[in-house]
């Protein structure tokens, strides 16, 4: 172990004092795991699905066996990582308010049943860093007053000066509780059940990266950071993205770098785009992984607009710092679509019209209190495949929106990065308008629960909406496995070569073949001038296709391009 290197990182963040005391314990708890080691390199053959550990279900049958059966059966060929989300004992927010982060949920199975869906695929863990719920033993433990708890959690006086402290919810920052000890206002940055805590204090987060090294030791290969950005308090500031949220970032890599090399971290920041990449550090010292978090926004504006000027000028500034990081590219998840990444690249007129869109398609806008008191758009809570209808082509044939929604998702698989498929995505569903109802949270909307034999009764059934969708997406998820071009940092460039379409050039860097990815955002054919590096190619008019998701025949004539409505095309 290079304690030095873990000693002058714990002094810079608790002082000189504690750091020889932080370095002993730390040393202590890592010796009572066992850890795996994992390849420590990138291939195109990386691409994650994120599910729920109870998305499918059958009777009398725990649903994280139900789950590994029905991956292997349906997944194996074309997905090799499952972000199961948080599958702890939890009192609310579906798993993010946990009680035990060491103990499974027996409604879900046991760690054994975890481990069978590791020997299968790697797996993604999620690191809910920031609270507890307020049922686990170390919040009751604070409540009691015991030693070794009473500042667990951030408590302050309730007419402390808040005004700077970013808010990514409308609900009260502080919840009042009742302790052994008195009243106490405890800090809750994302609802009364969860409870915030306390990095200021070194034993908090001796306690999570204790967390941290067994989820590691239970085979974890990615560790997803959840809320990360906010573990770090100082009233007078922003209490988001503090410098020492950075460097307890950079301890935990440290230490998973020397005792489980080829283990990533991923950080779930969903701020705007130049805050989020700082999370990659220098490249070699914080997260290998950042969520993408512009993309899902700017995708659907360039389908909602049929332009894509927006989405070239950004994706044409993408870079990370080393080769060593990349960007974890999405379109949905259990959560929303979030928007705070969009601002400072999109209007907020244009940000606005997308919100109206959002709701002529049924889908809810959530909202944040600002500092000035203000409230804000902060996310879109409705399925993705339902969240591209536009007002402006409001009949549009099953076959084509499909085809759109295939389309979205060849944009983000042909980015430079490895591409997250939420599991409703893969599986072709729509939005799940009774459920939102029933439980009154706007995110119910895209986490339906799907029974066993009613989702492979519909994968069997070729006219299907599900079928259409599974297939379409696992071919494309094939056909980038199989291309070096699409390493998740080969050279890439995006190209404006008309407003309707994106397109996205990849090179295998071995080789130098290059593959170039056109991708038309509107419900009409398009024709667009190739670029003229390929124009002046001898080749061009043998163009090989490795993806086309139309019947479109005539496609080359004359340096030009035709595209079928919303159709993708890949060719080398």
């Amino acid at each position: 172990m290079d304690l030095t290197t873990i000693r002058n990182l714990a002094a810079r963040i608790y002082g000189a004092s504690n750091a020889d005391l932080i370095c002993h314990e730390l040393s202590k708890r890592i010796a009572q795991y066992e850890f795996p080691s994992y390849q420590e390199n990138y291939s195109q053959k990386d691409i994650i699905l994120i599910t729920y550990g109870d998305m499918v279900t059958r009777k009398e049958e725990k649903p994280l066996s139900t789950l590994l059966h029905f991956l292997k059966k349906h997944v194996s060929s074309v997905i090799n990582t499952i972000h199961i989300l948080p599958f702890f004992p939890y009192s609310s927010d579906e798993g993010f308010s946990i009680i035990d982060y060491k103990s499974v949920n027996d409604a879900l199975g046991t760690w054994d049943d975890v481990e069978r869906i590791s020997e299968e695929f790697f797996l993604m863990v999620d690191l809910v860093a920031n609270h507890t719920s307020i049922e686990s033993d170390w919040f009751q433990n604070f409540l009691k007053d015991e030693k070794k708890y009473n500042c667990f959690y951030i408590t302050i006086p309730p007419d402390s000066d808040t005004r700077k402290v970013f808010r990514p919810r409308t609900s009260p920052l502080l919840t009042l509780f009742e302790t052994e000890n008195g009243k106490k206002y405890v800090w809750t940055t994302f609802s009364a059940d969860q409870a915030d805590l306390n990095y200021q204090q070194p034993e908090v987060l001796l306690e999570m990266i204790d967390v941290l090294l067994f989820y590691v030791s239970q085979s974890a290969k990615y560790i997803r950071l959840d809320a990360i950005a906010y573990i770090w308090k100082e009233l007078g500031t922003s209490c988001i993205h503090q410098p020492q949220v950075h460097l307890i970032i950079q301890l935990m890599r440290l230490i998973l770098d020397q005792v489980s090399p080829g283990v990533k971290l991923i950080t779930e920041t969903n701020v705007p785009h130049e805050d989020n990449i700082s999370y990659f550090g220098n490249g070699k010292n914080e997260a290998q992984l950042v969520y993408n978090f512009s993309l899902p926004p700017l995708t659907l504006h360039a389908f909602h607009t049929g332009n894509g000027e927006i989405f070239t000028q950004w994706a044409e500034t993408l870079k990370t710092p080393s080769n060593k990081t990349a960007f974890f590219n999405f379109l949905a998840s259990h959560d929303g679509i979030g928007v705070t990444p969009a601002n400072g690249i999109l209007p907020p007129a244009e940000i606005l019209e997308m919100a109206h869109q959002v709701e002529a398609a049924g889908g809810y806008v959530s909202y944040k209190t600002n500092t000035d008191g203000s409230k804000s758009a902060y996310e879109f809570n409705i399925n993705f495949y339902d969240a591209l209808d536009n007002a402006h082509n409001p009949n549009l044939p099953i076959a084509l929106r499909v085809r759109r929604f295939v389309t979205a998702h060849a944009v983000i698989v042909a980015l430079q990065g490895i591409p997250g498929i939420y599991f409703h995505s893969l599986f072709g569903s729509t939005s799940w308008f009774e459920g939102a109802e029933k439980s009154g949270a706007p995110r119910s909307i895209n986490r339906e629960r799907l029974n066993y034999f009613t989702l492979e009764s519909a994968l069997r059934d070729k006219t299907s909406l599900r079928y259409r969708i599974f297939t379409a997406i696992a071919h494309l998820l094939s056909i980038r496995s199989a291309l070096p071009a699409f390493h998740p940092s080969a050279p890439q460039k995006v190209l404006s070569v008309h407003p309707a379409v994106i397109t996205i050039l990849r090179q295998d860097p071995d080789s130098g073949k290059e593959v170039l990815c056109f991708h038309n955002l509107r419900p009409e054919g398009v024709e667009i001038n190739l670029p003229d590096s390929i124009n002046r190619n001898p080749t061009v008019h043998s163009l090989k296709i490795h993806y086309q998701n139309s019947s479109n025949k005539h496609l080359f004539n004359h340096g030009t391009v035709k595209l079928a409505p919303f159709e993708a095309l890949w060719v080398e």
